[in-house]
């Protein structure tokens, strides 16, 4: 997993025999662990991101119940991550995107996303319905995430300053609507 992490961060698209060679053992000894190349390539990609620090150090505590500065810094903080992770990400989207279908219930990918939301839309919880609240984290993970990202900067060709920028009034526009409803 080590050599596909390496080669990742190079940024090559490794063959099993790729992998084998740099980590210095036979394409069999890979496959006695990894059923599959995809695996073995969403196990490294994964480990390169916790390895890299990826996700927000965030104390949301410090913003109190002002669920509009959590929010802004949860984004504010992975834009900021983004040059290094979103190569990353772009990678496990492609590995991700045409697997089977994972057990009911179960994300294929994106669950730290939704943790990251829910702490940050936290104080929120006991002012609306389950439904609400659910409803309201999912409209989150489509704005603030790797998918959004792409879409500002391949299909809108936005700078960084404007994808903030839009990211950050399209979450305030959200959490807007739900609380004009709530």
């Amino acid at each position: 997993m080590d050599a596909a992490a390496r080669l990742l961060a190079d940024g090559v698209d490794p063959s099993v025999s790729d992998i084998a060679t740099a980590a210095d053992v036979s394409r069999r000894t890979v496959y006695l662990y990894f059923p599959s190349l995809d695996q073995l390539l969403i196990d490294a990609t994964v480990g390169v991101m916790a390895e890299s620090g990826y996700g927000p150090e965030l104390d949301f505590d410090r913003y109190g119940d002002d669920v509009y500065a959590r929010v802004d810094a949860l984004i504010r903080t992975l834009l900021r991550m983004s040059d290094e992770a979103l190569p990353l990400g772009r990678r496990l989207l492609r590995l991700t995107v045409d697997a089977p279908r994972p057990a009911a219930g179960t994300p294929r990918r994106g669950y730290r996303r939704v943790a990251w939301i829910e702490q940050a839309v936290q104080p929120l919880r006991d002012r609306l319905s389950a439904e609400q609240f659910e409803r309201l984290v999912s409209a989150l993970s489509v704005i603030i995430g790797w998918e959004a990202m792409i879409v500002l900067r391949d299909t809108r060709n936005l700078t960084r300053r404007q994808e903030q920028r839009v990211t950050l009034w399209t979450a305030r526009a959200v959490l807007d609507a739900m609380l004009a409803e709530q």
